[in-house]
């Protein structure tokens, strides 16, 4: 069958096999490739100094405007990455935001790298089992988990309401947060990975990289926050 014939909006459950082995490849390329320079970018912080002075800067300020300035960006990657025709601007977004990613990660894998050594490999290792343990579930199933996407929603709200109190009011979010958050996470991977497999169009694969790259570094922050909570 020619692959020619089908629309850039088709989903991709609709294409033949070839098609959709082909598309699933690039988005997996393309997270792997985010992965690799989001860790490049964190490497370069830290060699270079960087990193002591952007934690300390962060740090030092209103994690609110942190927090909030990463919502911004990570709002315009997402809409662009999904309804650009440009490829020039999906990259360009997916770009920024694994940018932004490994600027708000800093101080987090700075008290990580000075606090509780070898706990950042740890974490990473924890992470890529979980997401291939997920991904490979929703492979072999063929669920459809697009149930999860209202307990997602009002998850994310619970936590952001949370994280916000806990910043106003000094409260801390303890391990049983960090627990309820990985869970979140990883119905977030569940989610994606349905949602890229039956409804993506064939064209959005650097959207769908985007997607499965945020809940993996959603759930790293996490695993990374239990592990140095055990130190």
């Amino acid at each position: 069958m020619n692959t020619g014939n089908y629309s850039p909006d088709v989903p991709v459950v609709e294409l033949n096999e070839q098609s959709r082995g082909q598309f699933i490849a690039r988005t997996y390329n393309h997270l792997f490739g985010a992965i690799v320079a989001f860790t490049l970018l964190e490497i370069g912080f830290f060699k270079s100094g960087l990193a002591e002075s952007m934690a300390r800067a962060m740090l030092g300020t209103s994690w609110l405007l942190v927090l909030g300035g990463f919502v911004v960006v990570s709002w315009v990657a997402r809409a662009a990455a999904q309804r650009s025709n440009s490829k020039a601007a999906q990259y360009a977004a997916l770009a920024g935001y694994v940018l932004a990613e490994a600027i708000i990660f800093v101080p987090l894998l700075y008290i990580a790298e000075n606090f509780a050594p070898g706990v950042i490999a740890s974490a990473a290792v924890i992470t890529l089992v979980g997401f291939a343990s997920l991904t490979g579930l929703v492979f072999a199933t063929r669920k459809d988990f697009s149930f999860l996407r209202g307990m997602l929603m009002w998850g994310g709200i619970v936590a952001i309401v949370l994280i916000v109190g806990g910043v106003l009011f000094g409260f801390q979010l303890g391990t049983f947060f960090s627990v309820a958050m990985v869970a979140l996470a990883g119905a977030a991977i569940l989610y994606d990975t349905s949602n890229i497999m039956l409804r993506y169009p064939q064209d959005r694969y650097v959207a769908a990289s985007l997607e499965l790259f945020a809940s993996v570094a959603l759930m790293f922050w996490y695993v990374l926050r239990i592990l140095m909570s055990r130190r």
